[in-house]
């Protein structure tokens, strides 16, 4: 399975999509970047692919009214998320404004899921006894 790296093109253009509220948190992941809420992922940015995480009717929205792509990797997407156009990458005009309002709604779907329990720390493994 390859893992394209986004560029720091790429990246910038992730950061200037993702709203403005102090509960983001944007982590690097595999040479990519996730934005997450309370825990949760709600964007992520795989190659120069956005990834939004929406509501279900949304989803259906964007996915029945835009050139959406899957968001991950060709023989395993990431179930529950939706690749924004990559025309919105190049074309500008007004696409900028389009990709903000969905990672908007994917904010708002995921701000109000459940904050993700923090992973207890895992127990030393057992090392066999010496005879």
């Amino acid at each position: 399975m390859e893992m394209p790296k986004a560029s720091d093109a790429d990246k910038e253009h992730f950061r200037s999509v993702l709203p403005d509220h102090p509960e983001v948190v944007i982590k690097p992941m595999f040479g990519n970047l996730g934005a997450f809420v309370h825990g949760n992922m709600f964007a992520g940015l795989f190659g120069p692919t956005i990834g939004v995480k929406l509501a279900e009717e949304d989803k259906e929205m964007l996915e029945s009214t835009e050139r959406t792509v899957p968001f991950g990797p060709p023989e395993r997407p990431m179930g529950g998320y939706t690749g924004l156009p990559e025309i919105w990458n190049a074309e500008g005009d007004g696409d900028e404004a389009r990709a903000r309002a969905w990672v908007e709604k994917a904010f708002e779907h995921v701000a109000g899921l459940p904050p993700k329990a923090p992973k207890s720390p895992k127990a030393p493994k057992a090392t066999a006894a010496r005879k």
